[in-house]
């Protein structure tokens, strides 16, 4: 990498890992602000609901506006829209005030990804772009972490609202993201022939709808997979193998180990295989990996079980930003990115309620046939997407 490359490569690190980070206050503080404001798990739980929609929102909105006005512009506009938001919930005394703020957050957050992944995609040759993006998408695994600890170290002594001030930190980022970063020269170029992003150019034909449908459907299983790995699988566990994991904690850095190993190597593999056996490898290997979870019979071989399910499962996510900046062109990339991202995001976070049901219902074998046939599913639909088929590994 060029010295340039790096400082694209760390500032979008660390801009989704910022990101994520504010996004996932909400699940550490979630009994705090039920408490705090005598709301009910219902009320409570729309906060995410009410999120997820300005993620979807913002995507399109911040989307067109990247490919408009520019990539670097965009994003340090993004940074600041979830950091107010952030600082915001400070002053949020009651339950409507905080759909209100992490709405706005949800705007800023949804926005970031598009411009994020354009950028990277137009400063790094292909040969190097699925381990780029794979790179930039573990930042969001970083993210979570500096949430989870975070968290422990303020709540307790300072209570939930301040979590959320120190959310507005990533200001700071915009100083750098403007003063070192650039617009890539591909969007310079289109810029000066005058061509505009329209929305509709996702579903300009058959084809390209249905790529775009397809590609949406990929990554609601792969969000999918992710919550409930992450949410659900950890008190199934518990409840129905009677197995005991000390501390929810130990089970998140576990997943995370897995997960962030697996985006890098997948990175690598896209990038000397192609995305068409990479992703069929990882999509088969996931839906092979969940039956691991019915085997652990002790604390150790679910936390062995939880790294190496994590591994695969969302060591796909990384991919994702380089085949759909592959696929779209530049005129409408940034918006790509965020529109299928975010769609996915919205429809596969039901998952938990899925889960939730399966899990009230019937066995833990159910559940993970659940989690096996949707990455099968995905599969399918992998293979069906005829543009993947153009890119070739170098």
């Amino acid at each position: 990498m060029s010295k340039y490359q790096r400082k694209v490569l760390v500032s979008t690190a660390a801009g989704i890992g910022l990101e994520n980070m504010d996004i996932m206050f909400l699940a550490f503080s979630l009994s705090s602000i039920i408490t705090s404001l005598n709301v009910t798990s219902v009320q409570a739980g729309f906060i995410s609901t009410i999120t997820n929609l300005g993620m979807l929102v913002g995507g399109i909105f911040f989307g067109l506006l990247a490919d408009k006005f520019g990539r670097v512009k965009i994003f340090s506009y993004t940074v600041i829209t979830f950091s107010v938001a952030s600082l915001l919930m400070m002053f949020a005394s009651n339950i409507y005030w905080i759909y209100l703020f992490r709405f706005i957050a949800g705007i800023g957050a949804g926005g970031e990804y598009g411009a994020c992944m354009s950028l990277v995609s137009e400063t790094f040759n292909k040969k190097h772009l699925a381990r780029a993006t794979s790179v930039v998408a573990i930042g969001g695994q970083v993210g979570a972490i500096m949430a989870a600890i975070l968290a422990s170290l303020i709540i307790p002594v300072f209570g939930w609202k301040m979590l959320y001030v120190i959310g507005v930190l990533p200001v700071l980022l915009v100083l750098v993201i403007r003063k070192d970063l650039k617009e890539p020269e591909d969007f310079s170029e289109l810029k000066e022939d005058g061509d505009k992003a329209k929305f509709g150019l996702l579903f300009k034909d058959v084809k390209t709808t249905w790529q775009t449908v397809g590609l949406s459907l990929m990554v609601t299983v792969q969000i999918a997979g992710y919550f409930g790995l992450m949410n659900w699988l950890p008190s199934i566990m518990q409840k129905q193998l009677g197995l005991s994991v000390s501390g929810s904690s130990l089970w998140m850095i576990s997943t995370i180990f897995g997960m962030s190993l697996g985006m890098l190597t997948f990175g690598t593999i896209m990038d000397k295989l192609g995305p068409r056996l990479s992703f069929g490898l990882f999509l088969i290997a996931s839906a092979l990996s969940v039956y691991l979870l019915t085997l652990a019979k002790g604390q150790w071989s679910l936390l062995l079980a939880a790294v190496v399910v994590g591994y695969f499962i969302n060591g796909m996510y990384g991919g994702y930003g380089a085949i759909i900046s592959f696929l779209y062109p530049t005129e409408i990339r940034a918006t790509a990115n965020n529109f299928i991202m975010n769609v996915g995001r919205a429809i596969g976070g039901f998952s938990s309620v899925v889960i939730g049901f399966l899990m009230d219902n019937y066995s833990l074998t159910v559940v993970v046939m659940f989690l096996s046939v949707i990455y099968i599913i995905s599969l399918c639909i992998m293979l069906n997407i005829p543009g993947l088929k153009k890119y070739q590994a170098n």
